[in-house]
């Protein structure tokens, strides 16, 4: 199998995956705890220890027979996955059609260590829409290596709204790869909550003109826990607009990572790319890791990147305990209007419903 990157290559610089080599991953346990299915009227695809349960799931039209690929890339954990991948989503959504929003459902739980290697493929022909509502939770230790190939053909709209609250015993390592067209659009939004440590990498290629990317993320630690959002975004084509809004909030020991590259290749003028890191420390021990990096070959663009790291401002907790709010509410109200940016991208109802619960439910464990 393909080794484990290492903190000898510069992307994988601050997160240490020794905590993975170092345990023993079996088979994945053939059943799993029950999940807890969100109450929504939307076509679902229920996971259990990395197996589609057709019990669970539902129909849905575009859903294709899952196929295995010959992985092309020399990304680590992308080939990883490919070597191990036994199941996942195969999504086409045809020309022009507007397919809703479908639920991705990722329960995991066993007695011993173990892993699974999810490969999911969404393809959208031209101007065609699909929202993916993704929640990943489970119970015990276990390793999820997902990987997603996203296609966008011209004119088209993916919306990949993202809950990530995995056992905080467990790893998770999810990839994404999208490719954007002209004139398409890639949404993104990741809100990582467990994992002992977790990492969301994304690659987005803009290749036709006015292709866009918004790519955000929220991560709410504590404990020792490791969370890593990386992103490259590759302007390939004029006029690309791309978006980037990572905060966190780091309680404990814990530590987050934000790597954000924005390319641009020497066709691609009128890009405008615009990239911003945010940091909140609760606790003398918490640890941020921010790292931009501009890399531009076109002269007739507007790019910008900045980062904040801060404790919150305690003459605003003040002024609120001022007002009679008790200071665990007043720390709350800030900690959540921190937030705020992040989450404005997420204007679809139903997902911005379930991380507001998952806010909610964060906040009564800290």
């Amino acid at each position: 199998m393909t080794a484990l990157p290492t903190r000898k290559l510069e992307a994988w610089r601050f997160t240490d995956l020794r905590q993975i080599s170092s345990t023993e991953f079996g088979a994945p346990p053939a059943m799993a705890a029950a999940p807890d299915l969100p109450d929504l009227p939307f076509p679902r695809f229920v996971f259990l220890n990395g197996t589609l349960n057709a019990a669970l799931s539902t129909a849905f039209a575009y859903a294709k027979p899952f196929a295995p690929v010959q992985e092309q890339g020399a990304q680590p954990m992308a080939l990883i996955n490919a070597a191990n991948a036994k199941d996942g989503i195969n999504i086409e959504v045809p020309d022009g059609v507007d397919a809703g929003e479908v639920l991705l459902i990722s329960q995991a739980s066993g007695a011993t260590p173990f892993a699974f290697h999810p490969r999911h493929r969404v393809t959208l022909g031209q101007g065609a829409k699909l929202t993916i509502i993704e929640i990943d939770k489970g119970e015990g230790v276990y390793w999820q290596n997902a990987l997603f190939d996203i296609d966008v053909a011209q004119g088209a709209t993916l919306q990949h709204f993202r809950l990530q609250q995995e056992s905080v015993e467990a790893f998770n390592i999810t990839s994404i790869r999208a490719r954007i067209a002209q004139a398409a659009a890639y949404e993104h939004f990741t809100l990582t909550l467990g994992a002992k440590l977790s990492r969301t990498e994304i690659e987005a290629d803009l290749v036709g003109e006015t292709a866009l990317a918004h790519l955000n993320a929220a991560q709410l630690l504590g404990g020792a826990q490791h969370g890593d959002f990386t992103t490259i975004i590759r302007h390939k084509a004029p006029n690309c607009p791309s978006r980037q809004t990572v905060k966190s909030v780091l309680a404990g020991k814990a530590r987050g990572v934000f790597q954000g590259k924005i390319e641009v290749d020497q066709i691609a003028q009128k890009t405008d790319g615009y990239q911003m890191s945010q940091a909140l420390l609760l606790s003398p021990d918490a640890e941020m890791d921010i790292k931009p990096e501009l890399q531009i070959f076109a002269d007739d663009v507007k790019c910008s990147h900045g980062a904040t790291i801060g404790a919150l401002d305690e003459e605003q907790v003040f002024y609120l305990r001022s007002r009679g709010i008790p200071e665990a509410d007043a720390r709350q109200i800030l900690i959540r209007a921190f937030l705020e940016e992040a989450l404005e991208p997420v204007t679809h109802d139903a997902s911005r419903a379930i991380f507001e619960d998952a806010l909610e439910s964060w906040w009564g464990k800290q």
